[in-house]
């Protein structure tokens, strides 16, 4: 496991599915925006949620080829399409988040976005993540 440290500064409220900042040592991998598509880039569902699930399935494989686990992630952006669309999912984006990364000690960042690349895409989630040396 890489070492890494969340940062909460002090007299700050415990931020909810994130850490404010992650402190970490090791080689760095930088995973690339991936989509609710599987790997023969074909869509299965228009639904946010199991396209979240699938995109960090996506994201959980990289890791998996390059050695590392979801444990390693210090840092993740989500770009979302539609905000409403995501805050209505959060149920099934918890529960992806919980069965595929199962930690929240990661600095994350959402955005809506006016569209992604792939037109059937509601959400992209690009990674950073510390392997140990």
């Amino acid at each position: 496991m890489s070492q890494h440290q969340a940062v909460l500064p002090a007299g700050w409220p415990r931020p909810k599915g994130y850490a404010n900042g992650v402190v970490a040592g090791g080689r760095q991998l930088y995973i690339a925006g991936m989509v609710g598509w599987d790997a023969n880039q074909q869509f299965h569902s228009d639904e946010f949620g199991a396209q979240t699930w699938q995109a960090l399935k996506n994201v959980a494989d990289v890791l998996k080829e390059a050695g590392a686990k979801p444990e390693n992630i210090v840092r993740m952006t989500w770009y979302v399409t539609d905000k409403r669309e995501y805050l209505a999912a959060g149920k099934q984006v918890g529960q992806a988040f919980r069965e595929l990364i199962g930690h929240y000690e990661i600095a994350m960042t959402a955005v809506e976005v006016k569209a992604l690349i792939e037109d059937r895409a509601k959400v992209e989630i690009e990674v950073t993540a510390v392997l140990p040396d």
